[in-house]
């Protein structure tokens, strides 16, 4: 299953996908350590911190192949389980571009429907974020991902 990518404006970039597992546990994959280690940044090793609470922290960071690591953090904001999540996202690598996802989840033919808009403070964040090869990582993400929750489910 692929995924959806769309600019919906200027400043935002929209992912939508279908996940065969309920909003329960597709909300546990993206806030709970264990979780995301097996399935963010592609299924690369990734150390991570979370503080899940609004106004809590998070960190990832991942290790390429290369040997590379690339850190990404933020804040959540809001967290309603399991239906949604509103967070802040920086790459390291680029201090002080900020961008603010909502996630949605809602049950969907017995599954769950995810829906994920970034907001980027310009057009030039958000174009510059598509060219870093983000909706292959995100497919590479997600196919992990939908590995995970078969395992968990």
């Amino acid at each position: 299953m692929s995924v959806k990518v769309t600019q919906p404006s200027d400043n935002e970039i929209r992912l939508v996908r279908v996940f065969a597992a309920p909003p329960e546990l597709v909300f546990a994959a993206h806030t709970r350590a264990e979780y995301l280690k097996q399935w963010w940044g592609r299924g690369n090793p990734l150390d991570v911190e979370i503080d899940l609470r609004v106004g809590g922290t998070y960190r990832f960071v991942e290790h390429a192949p290369d040997g590379e690591l690339y850190a990404f953090r933020g804040e959540f904001r809001e967290l309603e389980p399991p239906g949604r999540i509103v967070q802040t996202f920086e790459f390291e690598g680029m201090p002080g571009h900020v961008a603010v996802e909502t996630l949605t989840l809602e049950a969907h033919d017995g599954g769950t429907l995810m829906t994920s808009t970034t907001w980027f403070d310009s057009k030039e964040d958000r174009d510059g974020m598509l060219e870093t090869g983000m909706v292959e990582g995100t497919e590479q993400s997600f196919a992990a991902l939908d590995k995970m929750l078969a395992a968990a489910g």
